[in-house]
């Protein structure tokens, strides 16, 4: 059982949502637009919030941009939206959102996606002084780890990796490559390197094809494509390496 806040300014959505999570044995409060749900928030931390994009007082971007900057963004964001263009995704995905959810929500992506978002939120606290090398040693821990490793795109991935890492092929196990992250990067720009190694990993595994790292990672294929791009892995040189 889980405490899941949902955000929406449709009446019928949160009923909806609150009724389908209901029965999953969750604790649901709902919101109807931006600011009860600040208030929400400050009064308690949610295990998961369900946030909608497009409401009339704020828009659920700026207020994960506002939760962000305040401190308070300590729980997994999914956002939720019938009109959003895949643009506003990654920008969500950029400032801390866990998933995007289009809407009309398919009941199986509903569940699936509280279920990875409620995952991350109860994982433990790693160590500082190291990066676990076996996020991807079986299908299931790796399945078990896609959905938090995805979450985030920050741009210019590229350019900051040069500052903790090591000389190490593109190709490399991410165990190899995790464990070369410097933990004297800024925050951003370590989970960058990390995410970098994880899909290059993916890559090679899957021999390049996108349709299985699509999903191996949870993720769409166009918004894969967008996530390579911005962290600057190129798939064809992966699998021709891998060969």
């Amino acid at each position: 059982m889980a405490n899941i806040l949902v955000v929406d300014d449709e009446m019928g959505i949160r009923e909806l949502l609150s009724e389908i999570l209901g029965d999953e044995g969750h604790v649901v409060a709902t919101a109807e637009n931006a600011q009860q749900a600040r208030e929400l928030r400050l009064g308690s931390v949610p295990d998961l919030v369900l946030l909608d994009i497009w409401m009339p007082d704020t828009d659920g971007v700026t207020l994960l941009k506002e939760w962000q900057r305040d401190g308070l963004l300590t729980m997994p964001v999914i956002m939720m939206s019938g009109h959003a263009t895949i643009d506003t995704a990654v920008e969500a995905t950029r400032i801390g959102a866990l998933n995007f959810l289009e809407k009309p929500i398919a009941l199986q992506k509903l569940l699936k996606a509280v279920q990875q978002g409620l995952s991350h939120s109860r994982e433990p606290a790693r160590p500082v002084s190291y990066i676990r090398p076996t996020v991807a040693a079986s299908a299931d821990s790796a399945d078990h780890h896609a959905s938090p490793l995805s979450s985030y795109a920050p741009p210019n991935a590229v350019d900051t990796l040069h500052h903790g890492l090591a000389a190490v092929p593109a190709y490399a196990p991410i165990a190899d490559n995790a464990s070369n992250i410097s933990f004297d990067l800024p925050l951003r720009e370590a989970r960058d390197a990390f995410e970098r190694a994880y899909f290059e990993y993916h890559l090679v595994r899957e021999n390049g094809s996108m349709t299985r790292v699509a999903e191996r990672t949870g993720l769409e294929r166009t918004h894969l494509y967008r996530k390579l791009k911005q962290l600057g892995v190129e798939p064809g040189k992966l699998s021709k390496k891998n060969v």
